[in-house]
């Protein structure tokens, strides 16, 4: 159903809007299908299960056996409704006319691409084609999941690399009728392809409860709920940002606004602007001012120099210059001070027009570098003259919602080698300058001697250890003789080594018996925060060779974050290192059920799921369809995550994961929290009601156009508005098949008595056993366990073809299409127009017809695209922009359309082509000599004549 859904986008796409002069039924919910959640306030177009953001485009995926249509692309247009509001419109088109002519003699098309191109004999080409893709992509179509964006592809993922960071400096507002706020807060915010993360600060205002964003002409964009914490740290995304939004926020065109939900109802507002300071950053303050309601504030951004103790410092403040000042340049002081003593002072100017102050500390001391790595420096401004006024904070290392950490390995160890094992490290680092670790190793063969954190080594002989944590580390009981963990606290980290850490110039070594110098090393760097908490909750989990079954010696290792959330989708973050990036550019992670592990064969499907193919070193995602068995498995720990690469199909390391939830009828689609329903609209206000010019009058009472309700004259009615016009049709009640019936007093339509002698066991104590039942959207009725009626479709009223049920152990709605009888005469008629099948008036043959074919008479037939099938009949599928797909056959199967595609057979070369009008692709080597053979008898032809 999915398919014929994208079929028919597809279709329509490529047609003109028409407007329709007849009414065409919708089509039934025959089986219930669960469409992308969309988040609330986005503009965009959903297309195949997926959402896509204004301005996108994509190839369209129609599924098996179909595949990716590359040479068709869609784009999701922005339209504007006549009330000015903005939404999304699937537009596709054929990209086969705009193919270049090839330059060759011989252009060949290459599999995933549209246009035709030169064959090429580089050593990349052939690596593509190897047999472990051959299986990979197979494996991928298996099992992929395509409501689920898990997918990275190398293009997005060097987008993703290129992700800009904004910085905003947020203070009172000045424009209020209210008493501008004394709090101040600093925003870091990081756009990576359509996301925008933010990391948020704030000081003498209490926690927020919302923050804004608002457009250039000062509408809400986004907005976002604020957790409760006890925490001065606000952590959130921003997800699926309109190509318009992120034009303005590179614009610098957007701002941000927080308020709170105490009494005090104070708000903070502040421009989102780039920063040439922000790559450099490692140190950071938020001044605020001792005035009351000053409205005044301040954020300063430092680093330390490379290679000297020279403090580089950039200053943004709001309010120390009033908007009225005659002066263009007005002169501050800056002061650096420990304990209220001033140990440094500088003099500046600042001005409205240019907030910003750069200057540099020189020649810091070593008792200032002290002071700066405990957050016991204090960096103040202060306007000179009278009635001066001045802002200040304390200085510390950068905070952020990014997680320190670091996967070591052996191939990263000082010399490489291929251990199978790994080692896990998370890192906390406090405003005192107290640095929190926890390092898990796993999978070695001899015992750990030491754990040090180090700087990169000045000669490959000399290692630079800056701090030794062996004495944190205990090995674990019964297990390997390397497996154990150290968890402890660093209380002297200088200011030069906060600075190296920031900057992810820091690595964390284990040596053990066997590689006293190094078997595992890995760099300690930050990973950009990605809107998960599973991260700030839980440790990693460690993934190693040596957790292959059978064990693999590699020196490659990881470690990954694994959660599931309300609605039991399950979120992963996966991070790898020691990769050989020339021999395995494509890595896959399968989540696998380890339930059978034992027995089951490595090359089986059996709870295997894709979760995604990522390059470089990170890969994270979203897996929303979890079967039972899998949640189960993951509940009780009897699951793991295994990373393949080319060199070790079947697995190159693996973790076992444990995940505990109560998803026992596995994922579902969005639930709201007890705590946001008072956040929730469910009924729109009667004054919006009279307004809309669409609006019906009913009853006393206006109701919006497109909704459905139950009139108080008669229960038994159902009404809808149509564009001012209501309609009320009576319940049709359906046939019952049962001998005996009985109509309760509460419901419209009689029922079947089970027990016609025993009163006490009717079907209405059953419906009070579970009073319950199911909700049905149509009618916007609760329907007692195990009741039949037809379904209610606005504006058609009652469907008499389809008959809808109540599972009464599930809850849920089955629908599905009545089967008429077969006829037996030529001429058919219906009764009453409001009949669904048509009866015998006379004797006769039955002809052929469409009408027939839709209300399954006799021996079911097919109806595909626009086009109706004999049963067994067999036909190639036409898609729209396309045209016929000769390499996929479809066939009628008693009312089921199944399509497959051609069965090509397994090349044993590696580079392949596929020519055009053929299906299977060849090897280039037998492809060249018949081209050499056709040529040869081609010439021979000639020389004949």
């Amino acid at each position: 159903m999915e398919l014929l859904r994208v079929l028919w986008i597809l279709g329509c796409a490529c047609m003109s809007s028409v407007q329709s002069s007849r009414l065409k039924t919708p089509a039934l919910p025959i089986q219930p299908e669960r469409e992308p959640v969309i988040s609330k306030g986005l503009s965009g177009c959903s297309f195949g299960g997926r959402f896509y953001s204004l301005e996108d485009t994509w190839h369209p995926d129609l599924g098996e056996p179909f595949g990716v249509m590359h040479c068709v692309m869609c784009h999701c247009e922005p339209q504007r409704s006549r009330r000015g509001k903005v939404f999304g419109k699937v537009s596709c088109r054929n990209m086969k006319q705009d193919c270049p002519e090839p330059t060759c003699d011989d252009p060949v098309l290459t599999p995933g691409h549209c246009c035709k191109t030169c064959p090429k004999g580089d050593t990349s080409r052939k690596e593509a084609e190897s047999l472990f893709e051959f299986f990979q992509e197979k494996d991928d179509d298996l099992h992929k999941s395509y409501n689920d964006r898990s997918y990275v592809s190398s293009e997005e993922n060097s987008h993703r690399d290129s992700a800009t960071d904004f910085v905003s400096l947020l203070t009172g507002v000045s424009d209020s009728w209210l008493p501008s706020s004394s709090g101040v807060a600093r925003a870091r915010f990081t756009l990576s392809r359509t996301s925008l993360t933010f990391s948020i600060t704030f000081q003498r205002i209490n926690r927020p409860s919302g923050i804004t964003f608002l457009d250039s002409d000062g509408n809400t964009a986004f907005e976002f709920r604020v957790p409760r914490a006890d925490t001065d740290m606000i952590c959130g995304v921003w997800k699926n940002l309109p190509k318009s939004q992120i034009r303005q926020l590179e614009a610098e065109q957007l701002r941000v606004s927080m308020t709170t939900a105490d009494n005090k109802k104070e708000e903070l507002r502040g421009k989102i602007i780039k920063h040439r300071a922000l790559f450099a950053e490692t140190f950071s303050a938020i001044l605020t001012s001792e005035e009351v309601h000053s409205g005044m504030g301040g954020i300063a951004m430092l680093t330390l120099s490379d290679t000297e103790n020279n403090l580089h410092f950039i200053l943004i403040q709001q309010g120390l210059v009033s908007h009225g000042s005659s002066s263009a340049q007005m002169p501050v002081r800056v002061k650096l001070l420990y304990r209220q003593h001033v140990l440094r002072e500088i003099r500046a100017n600042i001005s409205t027009d240019d907030s910003d102050l750069a200057e540099v500390l020189a020649d810091l001391n070593s008792r200032e570098l002290f002071w700066l790595s405990r957050g016991q420096l204090q960096i103040a401004v202060e306007t000179e003259g009278q009635n001066p006024r001045q802002i200040s904070g304390y200085i510390s290392g950068k905070r952020s919602c990014d997680t320190l950490q670091s996967v070591m390995s052996g191939g990263s160890a000082l010399t490489p080698g291929k251990t199978g094992g790994v080692g896990s490290a998370v890192f906390t680092l406090h405003p005192n300058g107290s640095l929190d670790y926890q390092v898990l190793v796993a999978g070695l063969t001899s015992a750990v001697v030491g754990v040090t954190v180090e700087m990169k080594p000045r000669r490959r002989s000399k290692r630079s250890v800056l701090y030794d944590i062996t004495a944190d580390f205990s090995a674990g009981v019964g297990e390997r003789g390397g497996d154990g963990r150290a968890a402890g606290s660093l209380s002297r980290v200088e200011a030069r080594h906060i600075h190296m850490l920031l900057q992810n110039e820091l690595f964390i070594n284990i040596a053990t018996a066997q590689q006293q110098e190094s078997e595992l090393r890995g760099q300690i760097r930050m990973l950009p925060y990605n809107g998960l908490d599973a991260r700030r909750n839980e440790l990693p989990v460690p993934l190693a060779g040596q957790f292959v079954s059978p064990p693999v010696r590699t020196g490659a290792a990881g470690h990954a974050w694994v959660s599931v959330d309300q609605q039991c989708h399950l979120h992963y973050e996966i991070v790898v290192n020691g990769l050989s990036r020339s021999e395995d550019a494509s890595i896959n992670a399968h989540l696998h059920g380890l339930a059978e592990i034992g027995e089951m064969d490595d090359s089986s499907t059996n709870h295997k799921r894709l979760l995604t193919g990522f390059y470089g070193q990170q890969a994270q995602g979203v897996l929303k369809d979890i079967s039972v068995e899998l949640l189960r498995h993951l509940d009780q720990g009897m699951a793991y995550i295994q990373v393949s690469t080319k060199m070790n199909p079947r697995g190159e390391i693996r973790g076992r994961i444990q995940v505990p939830n109560s998803c026992e009828s596995g994922s579902r689609g969005e639930v709201v929290e007890e705590d946001e329903f008072h956040e929730l609209v469910f009924v729109r206000d009667p004054a919006e009601l009279k307004k809309d010019p669409h609006t019906c009058f009913f009853e006393g009472e206006h109701h919006a156009h497109g909704s459905q309700w139950t009139p108080q004259y008669n229960t038994c009615f159902s009404c809808s508005c149509q564009k001012k016009t209501v309609i009320c049709d009576p319940v049709i009640c359906p046939a019952l098949s049962c001998p005996h019936t009985l109509q309760p007093e509460d419901q419209c339509c009689p029922v079947c008595d089970e027990k016609k002698e025993t009163k006490e066991t009717t079907v209405v104590e059953k419906i009070e056993e579970d009073p319950e039942g199911c909700y049905f959207e149509g009618d916007q009725k609760m329907h007692a366990p195990g009741t039949t009626w037809h379904p209610f479709v606005p504006p058609f009223g009652y469907i008499k073809c389809a008959v809808c049920t109540c599972k009464g152990s599930t809850g849920e709605v089955h629908c599905e299409k009545v089967t008429c009888p077969p006829l037996t005469c030529s001429r058919p008629i219906r009764a009453n127009p409001s009949d669904c099948c048509k009866a015998c008036p006379a004797e006769d043959t039955p002809p052929l017809e469409d009408e027939e074919m839709m209300q399954a008479d006799g021996t079911r037939h097919c109806k595909f695209g626009k086009n109706y099938y004999q049963n067994s009949e067999h036909w190639h599928p036409s898609v729209p922009l396309v045209g016929e797909m000769k390499c996929i056959t479809c066939w009628c199967d008693h009312g089921v359309t199944k399509c497959q595609r051609k069965q090509c057979p397994l090349l044993s070369c590696r580079n392949h082509i596929r020519r055009e009008g053929t299906c299977c692709p060849e090897c280039i080597e037998d492809f060249m000599e018949k081209e050499e053979m056709a040529k040869m008898v081609e010439k021979k032809k000639n020389w004949r004549h």
